[in-house]
């Protein structure tokens, strides 16, 4: 486990999906490249495979011609040479063309099963990023499909803070009210016990 798969528990599936794309590209471009040098090194193997084929014939031509000349002609026993010196030379090559074919056709089989793993990864990165879209797009559409839902739902709450701020503002004019009231009253008690304090004393005066 890679640590992008690590942190893919806490990231964003925007994120996660460009972080999905980014590495889908580079293994793209890997997965191009690893191609193209097989395609490549596969070529080197038929043109090597064509010039041995050609050798092997050359020396065969070179050997029977060889045996030719020799039963038409012991005066031809410096062609004879030329035309051996040719073939052990060619025969040479091959010689040294196969093991280095061997060993290109062992890498190559090597190569082939390091571009089947990075085909599978390049898979399941693909997979991934398909779930990704598609949970992206399930979001979306629910979020589509509720939104007038969160609308009326923001519209109903700020209406109930008005009311309540409303309804604070009117108890607050209510007692201040009922201060105001209730100052007058007694007031208005004070005064008129001070008027009947007054009338008693008249009236002891007077008997």
């Amino acid at each position: 486990m890679t640590e992008d798969d690590g942190d893919a528990g806490t990231l964003t599936p925007e994120v996660r999906l460009r972080q999905m794309e980014a590495r889908l590209a580079d293994e793209t471009e890997r997965l191009v490249k690893l191609y193209d040098a097989y395609e490549q090194q596969e070529k080197e193997i038929v043109g090597l495979r064509a010039e041995i084929q050609v050798l092997e014939k050359e020396v065969i031509d070179k050997e029977i011609e060889r045996e030719s000349m020799e039963h038409l002609s012991k005066q031809k026993d410096d062609r004879i040479h030329d035309l051996e010196m040719t073939a052990t030379k060619a025969q040479k090559r091959v010689e040294h063309l196969e093991p280095e074919l061997e060993k290109m056709e062992e890498r190559f089989t090597r190569e082939k099963d390091r571009l089947g793993k990075v085909f599978e990864i390049a898979e399941e990165l693909d997979s991934d990023l398909r779930l990704a879209v598609a949970e992206m797009k399930a979001r979306d559409d629910w979020y589509v499909s509720h939104m007038q839902v969160f609308e009326d739902l923001n519209r109903a709450i700020k209406t109930r803070y008005d009311m309540i701020e409303t309804a604070v503002e009117a108890e607050r004019k209510s007692a201040h009210m009922q201060r105001a009231v209730q100052e007058r009253l007694e007031e208005a008690m004070e005064a008129r016990a001070a008027e009947a304090a007054e009338e008693a004393e008249s009236s002891g005066e007077e008997e």
